[in-house]
């Protein structure tokens, strides 16, 4: 039976380094869990695997979508478990740090096949926010009951699945958890030690290039691609626009990476089954091994 292996935890925890080394000792492969490395040409602003570290171990949900695509949460869901089924090995190594992603898996979370509705959006968008809550509680009490009266992104995503299936988004819901054994861990580490790694990594990108790719994909694409306004890319964006100096965008970038780090740690305390490991211990790797040893 497959064994799965998650390596989670907020940006900037060593989740990749980690997961390479693991893959190494293992003999497996690694399924990307990131919602941005899924983008082709995206590449240094999104912390992906290099050419070498490719060479080493195979790393698969990655590069899989056009920048001008979009790939759903149940996109991903389905090819990612769609490899887990066919590949053949086990253990598999599951890394990223998009807590939506991995939970899609490990929960086996059941998710409406509903693209994004654009004029229907903007047609409910206009009424406001009120109004759309009690539209909501009438077509559908049980999702009302789960979402925040000022919550207009959930909101508009119920009435969206609603007025496309003509079933409620909450009759659509649930989880069906795969029946293989999962075990996940979370690298975590104290936030002055993280702001400090995220600020090393973002000066590391401005090395590698970042400032070059988010020229280039302008070019390509157009100022007005979605993905330009990310974190990494948006404000290189406004550096490359002569609105604020590389030096700010650099502290921008490391400012708001340190506030998506904030988020995600929270999301991943709210998570169950997570076994908790400290990225700033010098023996990580060998407490990890050890806890696989136990699993596997």
């Amino acid at each position: 039976m497959t064994k799965l292996i998650v390596i989670c935890g907020a940006t900037a925890t060593g989740k990749s380094s980690l997961a390479l080394s693991l893959a190494q000792r293992l003999n497996t492969v690694i399924l990307s869990a990131d919602s941005r490395q899924v983008y082709r040409e995206f590449d240094i602003g999104t912390a992906k695997p290099t050419v070498a570290e490719k060479k080493l171990v195979p790393h698969y949900l990655i590069d899989i979508c056009e920048p001008t695509e979009i790939i759903t949460l149940v996109d991903y869901q389905q090819q990612a478990q769609t490899l887990i089924a066919s590949l053949g090995i086990s253990p598999l190594l599951l890394a990223g740090g998009t807590g939506l992603y991995i939970r899609a898996i490990v929960e086996g979370m059941k998710i409406p096949r509903v693209a994004p509705q654009p004029e229907l959006r903007s047609q409910l968008e206009s009424l406001g926010q009120s109004q759309l809550y009690q539209m909501l509680k009438q077509v559908d009490a049980i999702a009302a009951q789960k979402i925040h009266a000022n919550d207009l992104v959930r909101t508009l995503r119920a009435l969206e699945v609603y007025y496309t299936t003509g079933i409620p988004i909450s009759e659509q819901q649930g989880i069906s958890p795969p029946n293989y054994p999962i075990l996940q861990i979370c690298l975590d580490a104290e936030p002055e030690y993280l702001d400090v790694r995220i600020g090393q990594r973002t000066q590391q990108m401005i090395a590698d290039g970042l400032v070059t790719e988010v020229e280039y994909l302008c070019q390509k694409y157009g100022i007005d691609l979605p993905l330009l306004n990310t974190l990494g890319y948006q404000e290189i964006k406004q550096y490359l626009a002569d609105e604020i100096s590389l030096k700010e965008a650099t502290k921008l970038i490391a400012l708001h990476t340190r506030q998506f780090a904030k988020r995600q740690r929270t999301w991943f305390r709210q998570s169950p089954n997570l076994e908790y490991f400290d990225m700033n211990n010098s023996d990580l790797l060998e407490s990890v091994w050890q806890r696989i040893n136990q699993f596997v």
